[in-house]
């Protein structure tokens, strides 16, 4: 009996290699490749509707933020919104608008006219001071198909947002002389570097560059430098580097693609991001956002120059590409990762194929137009 079954055995050996060792059914392969992947386990209750503080702003602003709501509402995105209108010329941002975004947490913001000169301060310096949104953080990178001198950029430019230049402290001394103070403390220092480092691990950056000026404000921003120095010892595994801010300049409009984080005082950051975002593509495609410990505010990444361009408002072709993005950001502040994912390819998809773009991307598309692209690219 155990001969007999000894052949056997042997058979049904070889006939399971043989199997085994062919490759599998294509039906097999095609249910293989479309499986999701487990990339995001969620905790209970993360699904439930996030409200969103709203301040459609100036100029284009309402445009480009009622472009959202229709993305928001066609990806059936788990966020609603509470508007309110603020607009440049107020003497402050009203008092429930700040309560309601210390309530939600997350502001989703158009661009704010800051008047030039006189009295009135800007709204925007005012909204980071009082929810202390210490961190600006811009993305400037290369989109497929949209054709730029420089290719490989992706910079991300992180800016001290709450004091420098921007802390408002200006007098006139006797008439005719003005001063105006530039604040740089330890505390602020310290924290944005912190920031920009624990933003680079996270991310999997592989440089952290700091912008100073230290050859001639040799204790602002030489105070500056030491606390990045300081706090780039305890991450051994990112390179960091300085540059002054004039080199800094020159470096971006000839060879950008050598900066990955940059990490800068106040005036310097809004300098350098504006410039690397021309370099990137344009303004208009250019999400960020200001963060801080409890709050953040989603917006434009570069400034919005085109904010009181009453031609763009009448012809209804504002860009919406960098809110659509900056919005992607915001979704994954919120741990919305998939949405945000399907929101920032839709909108690349739409960019790579060039039918539809504004006049800045060399286009004639109104803003309706692309709004309607992205939804029908949504996955």
């Amino acid at each position: 009996m155990a001969r007999r079954g000894l052949p056997l055995l042997r058979h049904l050996l070889r006939e399971s290699a043989s199997s085994s060792s062919s490759p599998p059914p294509l039906k097999t392969l095609a249910s293989a490749e479309t499986r999701r992947s487990v990339t995001y386990m969620p905790r209970p209750g993360d699904g439930t509707p996030r409200a969103v503080t709203l301040i459609p702003g100036d100029g284009i602003g309402p445009l480009v933020t009622g472009a959202i709501r229709q993305v928001m509402e066609a990806m059936h995105a788990p966020v609603y919104f509470e508007t309110y209108e603020v607009h440049g010329d107020m003497a402050t941002v009203p008092p429930e608008v700040i309560e309601s975004i210390r309530k939600n947490k997350v502001c989703l913001k158009g661009g704010l006219a800051t008047p030039l000169g006189g009295g009135v301060s800007s709204l925007n310096v005012q909204l980071r001071k009082e929810l202390d949104l210490y961190a600006s953080l811009v993305n400037c990178f290369n989109l497929a198909g949209l054709p730029t001198r420089h290719e490989n950029v992706d910079i991300v430019v992180i800016r001290e947002n709450t004091e420098g230049e921007y802390s408002g402290l200006e007098h006139e001394v006797v008439p005719g002389v003005v001063e105006s103070l530039k604040v740089i403390t330890k505390f602020c220092s310290e924290r944005i570097a912190k920031y920009a480092f624990e933003y680079a691990y996270l991310n999997n950056r592989k440089k952290v560059t700091a912008v100073h000026k230290a050859n001639i404000m040799k204790l602002a921003d030489g105070l500056f430098l030491e606390s990045c120095r300081e706090v780039a010892t305890k991450y051994p595994g990112i390179k960091y580097n300085e540059i002054i801010v004039d080199n800094c300049c020159m470096q971006l409009v000839s060879k950008p693609e050598q900066f990955d984080v940059m990490v800068t005082p106040n005036l310097y950051g809004n300098l350098v991001a504006n410039t690397a975002a021309g370099i990137a593509g344009g303004t208009g495609v250019m999400p960020g956002g200001n963060v801080g410990q409890d709050h953040a505010i989603f917006e434009q990444g570069a400034s919005a120059g085109n904010v009181g361009n009453q031609k763009i408002v009448e012809q209804k072709k504002a860009n919406p590409v960098a809110l659509l993005l900056s919005s992607a950001m915001m979704l994954r502040h919120l741990r919305f990762p998939s949405f945000a994912d399907r929101l920032e390819t839709s909108v690349k998809r739409v960019i790579a194929e060039g039918k539809y773009r504004t006049k800045d991307l060399g286009g004639d598309s109104t803003t309706q137009e692309v709004v309607d692209a992205v939804i029908a690219a949504l996955d």
